[in-house]
């Protein structure tokens, strides 16, 4: 049997980033990936990064095909570069396999056939197989021909007409922001009484008004029954009437991706099909480690990432990095214009005691948004009164996702509200309307 340092198995940002500084520190990595296209992560290939792209090609008015052309050329370049980034390093193995436990230390690797081709093993093993969707039981889902899910929604051959989402989460929000920039009808299908149910209520109405301007069609209240297949597309039966459409996005959610026979492991699952991790992500089994979207929590790219910051702490450091001392995490939501948020709403920390300052501007109080020709938006922030410490911002504008840094930036080195209102900023740039925003 074949021994390894390190086996990482997916090809995640977290494992891959892993596999790299393990080579540099002269460790004999394996990394397994059972599907050529996932070299690099879900991020580069069917997550963030073409999603991405075709939010900004639908906001440069392009062409629905010349989008999709331009985005499967970014993915296979990234794809590409990434596989030989580890692939051409001397002490790591790319395996092209999937891979099953055998043991703690143990891993059978199975060809497309369900196959035992080699078994290998090593000392220690991350596991980064990520997250895949979920596809309620709804009749007719698994024999419609016009349903995808979020990765292939972006393989389409050509532009819908009408695209019916069904879930009105941030991904599935995403998604009709960028296909009604591109022209087609959309139609949101959300079970919940509104959506964006966690941000602040003076955001969410201005999100509200922008997709509908965009005549993007919220259905609340709204449980889908059944898909019937048509000549020409789909019936999407709901609780609040019928909807034909030509593309149908199912956008429920996502699940860790486990399927590894963790039962011949001491690994153990959450109730959410996660792997069970502690602060420093050691699974049960104390060689073993998770990172990355099977562990639930998170799904980002970047959290991914700081994961692999903390594994390597606990294989080659002091160890003393962890989840609980990550810091804040903001997010955004790339609809148009993004809406980039970290810490507490003012609701949200009025029900925590705070005392509590907030304040806000509207985007087309900002002298950028005349250069930029777009006033949408709204810009919020929340202080602690009694230490000047800021509890969070929900930034909804143009640059929001950049921007939204500093404010993390601020929140973790705890300083004073002050200092964003008085720092000097560039100008004519959306960050300079920290300057109002925190004049509070």
């Amino acid at each position: 049997m074949k021994q390894f340092d390190l086996i990482i198995v997916g090809f995640g940002k977290g494992g891959k980033t892993l596999a790299k500084f393990a080579s540099a520190q002269d460790r004999k990595v394996a990394v397994i990936e059972k599907s050529k296209k996932m070299y690099g992560g879900t991020c580069i290939n069917i997550g963030c990064i073409p999603s991405k792209t075709l939010v900004h090609e639908g906001l440069e008015h392009g062409s629905f095909e010349q989008a999709f052309s331009r985005k499967t050329d970014v993915v296979n370049a990234l794809n590409s570069k990434n596989y030989h980034n580890l692939a051409d390093d001397d002490n790591i193995e790319v395996l092209d396999y999937t891979a099953k436990f055998k043991s703690n230390h143990e891993l059978n690797l199975l060809n497309d056939q369900d196959e035992v081709v080699e078994t290998i093993g090593a000392e220690q093993i991350v596991i980064n197989t990520g997250a895949k969707s979920m596809i309620p039981p709804i009749e007719g889902i698994d024999s419609s021909q016009y349903l995808y899910d979020s990765e292939g929604i972006m393989n389409l051959k050509s532009q819908p007409n009408h695209l019916v989402i069904v879930g009105g989460g941030y991904i599935a929000l995403e998604f009709a922001a960028m296909f009604a920039n591109f022209g087609t009808q959309v139609t949101v299908l959300e079970r919940g009484n509104d959506i964006m149910t966690k941000e602040d209520n003076n955001i969410v109405a201005e999100v509200k008004k922008d997709l509908a301007d965009k005549n993007v069609n919220i259905v609340l209240n709204a449980d889908t029954k059944k898909f019937e297949d048509t000549d020409k597309g789909t019936i999407v039966h709901t609780s609040k009437g019928e909807y034909a459409a030509d593309a149908v996005l199912i956008a429920t959610g996502r699940k860790p991706n486990t399927d590894l026979d963790l039962q011949n492991t001491d690994v153990k699952m959450g109730d959410h099909g996660e792997i069970i991790v502690n602060e420093y992500l050691q699974t049960d089994a104390s060689n073993v480690y998770a990172l990355g979207d099977v562990k639930g929590g998170m799904q980002f790219t970047y959290i991914s990432l700081d994961d692999f910051r903390i594994v390597k702490e606990q294989l080659f450091g002091e160890g003393k990095r962890s989840t609980e001392n990550r810091g804040a995490v903001p997010y955004t939501v790339f609809i148009d214009p993004p809406l980039a948020r970290i810490g507490l709403t003012g609701k949200e920390a009025k029900e925590q005691g705070y005392n509590v300052i907030e304040s806000a501007i509207p985007v087309n109080t900002i002298p950028r948004h005349k250069i930029n020709n777009d006033g949408r938006g709204l810009f919020k922030a929340v202080v602690n009164k009694d230490n000047e410490e800021i509890l969070g911002a929900s930034l909804y504008g143009l640059q929001s996702e950049e921007i939204i840094n500093l404010i993390k930036l601020a929140i973790d080195q705890k300083l004073s509200y002050k200092v964003l209102k008085d720092n000097i900023y560039t100008h004519p740039t959306m960050v300079e309307s920290f300057n109002d925003l925190f004049n509070m």
